[in-house]
């Protein structure tokens, strides 16, 4: 190893991670890969508020992106988002605006509610559009198989927006991890401190029906999911994710950053069994906290197997193990932590990785590496200057796990065989049924319905 991780050996693990397991469905040979073939990229937003406002401000920062076209269901983030693109065109409703620009745009990003990823990210897919989408993938395993496969298909470039992926202490921990201090790992942990002070879980639906903002489409914010009436500060523009209909809760919304060392550094598939001993979520949120216990066949980055995942959330996390590997005070609310056979590695997106016990690796000293965009990343795909480092095959399988532990939540302390070629719980065939979710009437997309 040199003193720097390249980009070059990012992109090469993403990669590696991404073919463990074959994606489900007659997919054949990858369509060869296409570019933007002008020298500028022509990208149009669907989401400008929130996260959809600092995806669009990054990706617009890329010298060779022209922002043509915006849409979004709340006028005040359109016009806020005008404000700063007053050339671009504007639009209330994706499909609209998709169908109105056929040929006048050559991207797009997908920064709503989880509920509408797969919908906009499918069509976009079928005209060929280069596509960033927000974490999770999508709101269900049968959707996450059918995007990636279409992107497959399509051979565009696409990004998942886990930006930390991208970033120094995820990178250095790469690096670390190769280096094989801790040997083979056998188990990893993951937790967060999500939602608590986040969004509210483990409620049932508000009795309060509230007049709809004059700013705000409801009907269009409510897409594919079932009719409900507008409820002030419960859903629009941020509370969605904790609510099933909208969102997928914290692991949902954590899981893609936080287990993506696990899957990344370990080449890990999908898992084969789950495990749920918290408690159940109700007909309308997740719950207040969870640990779902996953395995994964092993990989050879691991002991012989199966690897042992746990996850939690709601501000649990394996006190005990954090002592025994004398972590001390600093565990950090967000991390992953790897034990191997000759030490453990705790590694965190906004915080410096530790190698423990420290005592045993004080030599070690943390890498210099390479930082770079995880926006200009995908940007450069798009204008074939390389691959993006989390494409939507990668993406799929690091989605499909965190929506997997959503499903064991329904079962609680009862292990879940799954059976990953034939998508399906043999054993449990009512948790099939969490695989996939109707869409509204009048919202079929082609390829997911």
């Amino acid at each position: 190893m040199t003193d720097s991780v390249s980009r070059r050996q990012v992109l090469r693990a993403a990669a590696g991670a991404a073919v463990v397991l074959p994606v489900l469905g007659s997919l054949g040979c990858a369509a060869p890969m296409r570019h933007v073939t002008l020298g500028r990229m022509r990208h149009a937003a669907v989401g400008c508020g929130g996260m959809g406002g600092h995806d669009l401000s990054q990706i617009a920062s890329h010298p060779d992106v022209d922002v043509v076209a915006l849409c979004d269901v709340d006028a005040d983030n359109l016009a806020a988002a005008a404000a700063l693109h007053p050339d671009a065109r504007q639009y209330r409703d994706w499909r609209v605006m998709l169908e109105q620009e056929s040929g006048a745009i050559d991207s797009v990003h997908v920064s709503i509610p989880d509920h509408m990823h797969a919908p906009v990210m499918m069509e976009a897919l079928q005209r060929r559009l280069h596509v960033y989408g927000q974490k999770p993938l999508t709101r269900t395993v049968h959707e996450v198989r059918a995007v990636a496969e279409a992107a497959r298909r399509t051979g565009v470039a696409t990004q998942m927006g886990i930006q930390n992926r991208s970033n120094e202490w995820y990178i250095k921990a790469y690096k670390m991890f190769l280096e094989g201090h801790i040997g083979k790992v056998h188990e990893v942990h993951v937790w967060t401190d999500r939602p608590k002070g986040w969004w509210p879980q483990g409620v049932g639906r508000p009795e309060q029906t509230d007049p709809v903002p004059e700013s705000l489409d409801w009907d269009l914010w409510l897409g594919v999911s079932p009719e409900r009436p507008f409820a002030q500060g419960q859903y629009h523009p941020f509370s969605w994710r904790g609510w099933k209909d909208f969102g997928t809760g914290a692991q949902g919304d954590m899981g893609c950053h936080l287990m993506d060392p696990a899957l990344w550094f370990l080449e890990l598939g999908r898992p084969t069994r789950m495990r749920s001993d918290g408690p159940a979520p109700n007909d309308e949120t997740y719950p207040l906290w969870s640990r779902v216990h996953m395995e994964y066949p092993a990989t050879k980055h691991t002991t012989k197997g199966p690897l042992k995942l746990t996850w939690y959330d709601g501000g649990r996390m394996p006190t005990d193990l954090l002592d025994e590997w004398e972590a001390g005070d600093n565990v950090y609310a967000n991390a992953c932590l790897f034990i191997g056979t000759d030490g453990a590695f705790l590694v965190s997106p906004y915080d410096p990785p530790r190698l423990l016990p420290e005592g045993r690796f004080e030599s070690v000293a943390i890498p210099e590496v390479e930082e770079f965009n995880h926006w200009h990343d995908w940007v450069d795909g798009c204008l074939g200057r390389g691959e993006p480092n989390a494409s939507f095959d990668y993406a799929a399988l690091l989605s499909e796990s965190a929506l997997l532990g959503n499903v064991a939540l329904h079962f609680p302390n009862e292990t879940l065989v799954y059976d990953a070629e034939g998508l399906r719980f043999p054993e449990r065939p009512e948790a099939d049924e969490l695989l996939r979710l109707a869409y509204r009437d009048g919202w079929s997309v082609r390829g997911l319905t």
